[in-house]
């Protein structure tokens, strides 16, 4: 019997989650403070529930909208904004763009300096030394795991890259996941955040850093995503499929958290940082060439590596079939990225002059070094060459 590797599991410091969840927001916040900036996404109006509780418990509120995934700017005015109304708790109401704006200001609020201190690459990356200001994440929609997740990517678009601020001081101390907030995604945005929940629980379970508890989250997730993303997309109003979908995401950020990642989100940090392509579309349709060329690597390298039979037990849950092979898995990936119509990486402005730049940087992201057999500089241009 294998020794139990040494591991750590961290997670925000309360989740709760269930349909109507939200209804709680009021008192749950007014615990943490009284004078909170509430980042949203672009349709800050989705927000106007959310902002009636708050004020019904005494929780005065400043509005901040992201247009998109945020950049070094968006995070300096939003810090701003919050130093300026004294906000004393953070809350972060959207998807993956508002969260991390959000988790990025709770941790600077309390930390001197600005964002490049912490960030990495394009800073200094120096550690946050205090706990970050209260802080409560509400994904609405299902997909990028932020509430329960320990770093904020920030885009810097000058240098043309994604970094993250990464500390354990980043976990949210409430993650309020309610499903019947992701009734209104619509079919485009379901299909590429749930791609995307998909990619972060098969890549924390064949990771070189997974563990027994990373593991049973990645199982269970997986489960209910093969059963429930093809209906979440085909009828948004499917509650047991977006519930299945909320569960999902929250899991595969737990994993993804504690385990790590691989290739798919080392090419997406790339891609993403490059061309402003929205992640999850790019996560989506890296994946199966992604998973087609570690199996196949796995095969001829190390054919007993256990990452093989995390493959074929992919395959089993996403297929429902036992008799599954490795392929099989990556194939039903394949098959819904065509079935939801994941547009391709041509469509974001790559094109094949750019692939050698994009592999040597994917090749020095930190998602790599997880992956469960090393690519060379040819195999990961010839996964950007199948996705174009």
């Amino acid at each position: 019997m294998d020794a139990i590797p040494r591991f750590e599991f961290a997670t925000a410091a309360r989740v709760r989650f269930g349909r109507g969840a939200l209804s709680e927001v009021g008192a749950l916040s007014r615990e943490l403070g009284s004078r909170a900036l509430v980042v949203t996404g672009q349709q800050r109006a989705r927000a106007e529930r959310l902002l009636g509780l708050l004020d019904q418990h005494g929780v005065c509120t400043t509005v901040l909208s992201v247009p998109g995934e945020p950049t070094l700017d968006t995070v300096h005015a939003a810090l701003a904004v919050a130093r300026t109304h004294h906000c004393d708790l953070v809350i972060g109401f959207g998807g993956g763009s508002a969260l991390d704006t959000a988790k990025a200001v709770a941790g600077l609020l309390t930390n001197a300096g600005p964002p490049e201190r912490y960030l990495e690459l394009v800073g200094e990356a120096r550690p946050l030394e205090r706990p970050a200001a209260p802080l409560v994440a509400i994904p609405t929609t299902a997909g990028t795991g932020s509430e329960v997740t320990r770093n904020a990517v920030i885009a810097v678009p000058v240098q043309g890259v994604k970094v993250s601020m990464r500390s354990p001081y980043l976990l949210p101390r409430l993650a309020l996941v309610d499903p019947e907030l992701t009734v209104s995604c619509p079919p485009q945005v379901t299909a590429a955040c749930g791609l995307d929940a998909l990619t972060q629980l098969i890549e924390p379970f064949v990771s070189l850093r997974a563990n027994p508890l990373t593991d049973g989250l990645c199982r269970e997730g997986l489960r209910r995503a093969a059963r429930s993303l093809p209906r979440a997309w085909r009828n948004g109003n499917d509650l047991e499929a977006r519930e299945d979908m909320a569960l999902a995401s929250l899991l595969s950020g737990m994993a993804l958290a504690n385990a790590g990642l691989g290739a798919v989100h080392g090419l997406a940090a790339a891609l993403g940082g490059m061309f402003g392509a929205p992640h999850g579309a790019l996560c989506a349709r890296l994946l199966p060439g992604v998973m087609e060329t570690n199996i196949r690597l796995l095969r001829d390298q190390s054919p007993k590596h256990p990452a093989l039979d995390r493959y074929r037990e992919i395959a089993t849950l996403l297929t429902g079939r036992p008799d599954a092979t490795e392929e099989e898995g990556a194939s039903w990936i394949a098959q819904r990225v065509d079935e939801f119509r994941i547009p391709s990486l041509g469509t974001y402005g790559v094109r094949p002059s750019a692939l050698g730049r994009i592999a040597e940087r994917a090749q020095a992201a930190s998602s790599m070094r997880a992956n469960p057999v090393a690519l060379s500089f040819e195999a990961v241009r010839a996964i950007l060459e199948a996705a174009l």
